[in-house]
């Protein structure tokens, strides 16, 4: 069957136009298998980005902790030895001088007194003990009556619920979490009074520090480390961080983890 002219070119044309579309199509096929490809590679990189930041967070928190016991046993064993010894020292002085001089070392002595009560009481936060022993409400209570102690803050406990003993290293994480908000506000909000509230749900426990304090703009790219070592230390919980805050009333901080561990799907 012979062709003519017009339809060779015809055939030619359908045939060249088959091909580039098979052509285009091939190139669109390499281009989203390479960008399958690059977007797992990138996961891939996230993960092990995001695994490698929890790793060297992990390791900050034990290496803390570690300076922290050791700091405690220092002012436990050595300056606590060394005041209570000098204290007796002065307790056993037969004094002769005037009522004067005999009121300056009453008031050495008392002074002296209070200091290794706080002292004693500055290495108990610093320990990890109290959490060990007494657990998270046990471990709040003991800061905030410290804190009331000085006369300068009104802190409230409330606890919601059936409280529930959390893994310890999960306890000790909050408990630092507290801390650290105690001391974002003692530093900054200008508040005076404060309340930690720790709701059980059955899933869940969150933990929500509020102030009335100056409050500020809540723009993330500002958060100084103290609220950045708060998030990193939630998320280590598999917990989610939430702050609320306002210039000129006050901030608030939230801490939402799970209290069991999610049923994995058979």
């Amino acid at each position: 069957m012979l062709y003519t002219n017009s339809e060779r070119t015809i055939i030619f044309l359908i045939i060249a136009i088959l091909l580039t579309i098979i052509l285009v199509g091939f190139i669109i096929l390499i281009v989203y298998k390479y960008q399958q490809r690059q977007n797992i590679y990138f996961q891939n990189l996230e993960k092990l980005q995001i695994s490698h930041e929890f790793d060297l967070l992990k390791s900050r928190l034990e290496i803390q902790e570690q300076t922290f016991q050791n700091i405690s046993r220092e002012i436990h064993d050595n300056i606590g030895q060394k005041l209570t010894l000098a204290k007796l020292h002065l307790n056993t002085l037969v004094l002769c001088g005037t009522t004067h001089e005999v009121q300056r070392v009453n008031d050495a002595v008392t002074m002296i007194g209070e200091a290794i009560n706080d002292l004693s009481d500055l290495s108990r936060s610093m320990s990890s003990e109290i959490i060990l022993s007494n657990g998270l409400i046990k471990g709040l209570e003991f800061e905030i009556n410290q804190l009331n102690k000085t006369g300068l803050y009104n802190l409230k406990l409330l606890v919601v619920g059936e409280p529930v003993f959390l893994d310890t290293n999960a306890e000790l994480i909050l408990f630092r979490i507290t801390q650290e908000a105690l001391n974002n506000i003692m530093k900054h909000a200008g508040a005076n009074s404060i309340i930690i509230n720790l709701l059980y749900e059955h899933c869940n426990l969150t933990l929500t520090i509020t102030d009335n304090g100056r409050g500020f703009l809540t723009d993330k790219h500002q958060f100084g480390n103290g609220l950045i070592n708060m998030e990193k230390r939630a998320t280590m919980l598999n917990g989610k961080f939430e702050l609320h805050s306002k210039e000129g009333e006050g901030t608030s901080i939230k801490i939402t983890i799970p209290i069991y561990e999610p049923e994995k799907k058979v």
